[in-house]
């Protein structure tokens, strides 16, 4: 039955080694490394946690593959890190006409090295270049599993505004002013594209960074002339 791995292959020019990586869709790691141009030395493969500790309590609710994947990762940082920097085999997802070796007992949990995984692995992984991330968001959503949306353009979500000031805002969007009584001596008036003061006969027009400056103000006069709050009045004594 084929089944589906995502990893990469990196090699050290330096020293001619390379090392390649491997996670398959049960969870298995799979890591191989040698001299270029040899057949490479295989690890152990390694067992996802999860299924080697399933009565742990903090492994419930986690997938079995979220540990080899964040491994895979891992991998990838400290060979990138120890000077492996060259790309050999980008990272991928591939699916491959090669039966996975099943899981062994967890009673005797040794996993078999699987030579013929890592080969096809490697000659039918494509050489598109593209960043781990981007394979391994593949090789989930082979499966189908989540995967997190990126590039995604945030933008704030509005909060609602008090009914009063909606009031005011389709005002304006119909070009009406607002403005405050007549009757004051100070006072002032809003149209859809000016903020004017006025005192007595003089009017003064504000431009849009005075509004900010006179907005800011007030919203901190309000806060700091907030009353106290009143103590609650206690029950009357029938």
């Amino acid at each position: 039955m084929p089944t589906t791995v995502v990893g990469f292959r990196l090699g050290k020019a330096a020293t001619s080694r390379q090392v390649t990586v491997l996670v398959t869709e049960s969870g298995v790691l799979h890591r191989s490394h040698g001299v270029y141009g040899q057949p490479p030395r295989l690890d152990t493969p390694k067992l996802p946690f999860r299924y080697l500790r399933p009565d742990l309590q903090w492994t419930r609710g986690e997938h079995v593959l979220t540990g080899p994947i964040s491994a895979l990762r891992e991998h990838h940082a400290t060979a990138v890190k120890n000077g492996y920097d060259e790309v050999l085999v980008p990272p991928a997802c591939v699916r491959l006409e090669v039966e996975e070796h099943p899981l062994p007992p967890r009673e005797n949990p040794r996993a078999r090295p699987h030579p013929e995984l890592t080969e096809a692995f490697l000659g039918s992984a494509p050489h598109t270049a593209q960043p781990l991330d981007s394979a391994v968001d593949a090789f989930r959503g082979a499966l189908g599993l989540p995967v997190r949306l990126r590039n995604v353009t945030w933008r704030p979500r509005q909060t609602p505004v008090p009914p009063r000031i909606e009031a005011m805002l389709r005002t304006l969007a119909h070009g009406t002013a607002i403005a405050s009584p007549d009757r004051l001596g100070v006072g002032w008036s809003i149209t859809p594209r000016t903020v004017t003061l006025r005192a007595g006969r003089t009017v003064q027009p504000l431009d849009r960074q005075a509004v900010l400056e006179l907005q800011a103000a007030l919203t901190a006069w309000l806060r700091f002339s907030q009353p106290e709050p009143q103590p609650p009045k206690s029950p009357k004594a029938e």
